[in-house]
């Protein structure tokens, strides 16, 4: 196995400093490590942070987060509109608005589709159904005519999978994916998510509070708290033997699993 993500890096704020302090992770290939946290622990934005997407928040971010081993925090933002998307992808925790309301479905994925290769859309589109199928959306070519007006939120959501595995990039970023879906559909989405992932031999860092949910799926733990990871391990690991005194308050706190 290659390492896919290895960070270390902090994120300070002109009015907030020390958000997140010397975060480190690493993620195999084929591996899914969850993350895991309270709301405000600064999930996000490491989520933000190792995409690039917090250059206009008049944050600081210093360190390193290497994809394959190369430096994103050494990018511009040309290099990394080549990069997401093609070699990683975000899977967002609020779907219906990361979705446009004035375009169809399948214009969507086309220009997802486009924005990294040269490949015509009618090439792409047979695929984008057995997507669309694989993440539990029937009857796939009138879903795409669809507007996000006609669809579920859970639907939504499995829009926002299939988008994020349309180039098999190495590595998905799901942050937060069921926070808006019922219990029930947030079991079945997190299924699908870490299904299709396996099966493309991709690997995922998977954000969430709920830790009994992350510990169904992943191989690996990170605890996130106070802006600095204060355990991580595999699963099995930290769920029987935790080191730290705020992660075995997490695991008191979770419902029995």
């Amino acid at each position: 196995m290659g390492l896919v993500l290895e960070t270390d890096f902090s994120v300070d704020y002109p009015q907030k400093p020390g958000v997140l302090r010397g975060v480190k992770i690493t993620v195999d290939t084929g591996e899914i490590l969850g993350l895991v946290g309270q709301s405000g622990s600064g999930k996000s934005t490491m989520a933000l942070a190792i995409l690039g997407l917090l250059e206009h928040t008049g944050a600081r971010v210093s360190g390193k987060a290497l994809l394959l081993g190369r430096d994103l925090m050494a990018c511009n933002q040309a290099q990394l509109r080549e990069i997401r998307g093609r070699l990683m992808s975000l899977v967002p925790q609020s779907p219906l608005a990361a979705l446009n309301p004035a375009l169809r479905i399948e214009r969507q994925f086309s220009e997802v589709w486009r924005a990294h290769s040269r490949q015509p859309w009618n090439a792409e589109r047979k695929r984008v159904m057995d997507l669309l199928e694989a993440v539990g959306l029937a009857s796939p070519e009138a879903f795409l005519r669809r507007y996000p007006r006609q669809i579920s939120v859970g639907q939504a959501q499995r829009v926002l999978i299939a988008m994020a595995l349309v180039h098999s990039p190495p590595l998905v970023i799901a942050d937060e994916p069921t926070s808006a879906l019922d219990v029930i559909t947030q079991k079945d989405v997190l299924c699908l998510l870490a299904g299709a992932v396996r099966e493309r031999h991709m690997s995922m860092l998977l954000i969430s509070h709920d830790l009994p949910a992350v510990a169904t799926i992943c191989h690996r733990l990170a605890i996130l708290h106070g802006g600095e990871i204060v355990e991580s391990g595999p699963v099995s690991e930290v769920l029987a033997n935790p080191r730290h005194d705020y992660t075995r308050q997490l695991i008191a706190a979770a419902p029995r699993w």
